[in-house]
């Protein structure tokens, strides 16, 4: 497949700086698009450019982009603290641990959901991507909580399409500084990458939409715990939410929180748990909901703030 495209630069991207405007039309990191206007694999009306010029309306805008990497295999290891908390033919629920990511990428070759159920021995489907047999949702590295992954074809297919189609329930707890108000709100936001650290996202006007509904649970002097359920499921949604409305969870110095509240609740990463997930069993269509504990870590800073 050719790698060359071309389009008529649309009122949208009128005035934007070309590397801004290559990453937005094709789908690329901003770094990216810097290092093929460096290689001068961007034209604008067939002329090389800088990545500071900038782009008008009805000029051609030709990129050559750069051959798709190819994302690595799972390595089938045995994971710690991974545990299969529900399984049959069709699905198998786990409590994942931080520091695990849900299936292998480009730039992560640490451990994984996929290569730690192989490691159990678990024939997972060939269905998606052959470095993401069975996985269906993802949680972040450095969130911990319930998570399903299918176990057969028609599994996949039906979990899938109740992720998509969001009749899955995701319930989230949460310790975010201060006190939200109100106690029980939503936060209806865009979310996409943020404009000048593309490593992390922020809630931009051009995001996707995303809806976010939370509750306090419980108040202390300087946090508070939340339960949190996702009308969707962006990268970082409650993170970049709760720090959004001035409440980042607490232990996430990415999205604002003070690093001097986490050393004292002993945290060395963001207060964030998946604690339940309810779906409708693909096998039996029966609905079921699994529901995971605090890890040892969490529930330490909670005492913490309790006493």
């Amino acid at each position: 497949m050719s790698r060359y495209r071309s389009l008529v630069v649309p009122e949208g991207l009128d005035s934007m700086r070309v590397d801004a405007a290559v990453a937005k039309a094709f789908g690329l990191s901003r770094t990216v698009a810097a290092e093929l206007i460096e290689a001068g694999e961007v034209l604008i009306d067939g002329s090389r450019v800088t990545k500071s010029d900038r782009v008008s309306t009805g000029h051609s805008l030709e990129v050559t982009l750069p051959e798709p990497k190819q994302a690595p295999m799972p390595k089938e290891e045995i994971v710690e603290g991974l545990t299969v908390l529900y399984d049959d033919d069709d699905v198998i629920v786990v409590d994942k641990p931080v520091g695990v990511a849900a299936h292998p990428t480009l730039g992560w070759d640490g451990p994984t959901v996929v290569g730690g159920l192989q490691a159990m021995g678990y024939q997972l489907p060939d269905a998606g991507p052959p470095e993401r047999k069975g996985i269906v949702q993802r949680l972040d590295v450095g969130t911990s909580g319930v998570m399903v992954v299918a176990n057969s074809i028609p599994g996949y297919s039906v979990l899938k399409r109740a992720f998509k189609e969001r009749t899955v329930e995701k319930t989230y707890h949460a310790v975010v500084q201060g006190l939200p108000d109100p106690i029980v709100g939503t936060i209806d936001a865009p979310i996409g990458r943020h404009p000048s650290s593309g490593w992390k996202f922020a809630v931009t006007a051009d995001g996707r939409h995303s809806v976010t509904h939370y509750e306090v649970l419980e108040a202390f002097r300087e946090a508070s715990l939340l339960e949190v359920h996702l009308e969707t499921g962006r990268t970082h949604q409650i993170r970049v939410h709760m720090s959004s409305v001035g409440h980042p969870c607490v232990g996430d110095p990415m999205y604002g929180s003070d690093p001097n509240l986490g050393k004292r609740l002993g945290l060395i990463r963001q207060w964030l748990h998946a604690t339940a997930l309810g779906f409708v069993h693909p096998g039996t269509g029966v609905w079921m909901e699994v529901e995971s504990p605090y890890p040892p870590d969490l529930q330490h800073a909670v005492d913490v703030l309790r006493a």
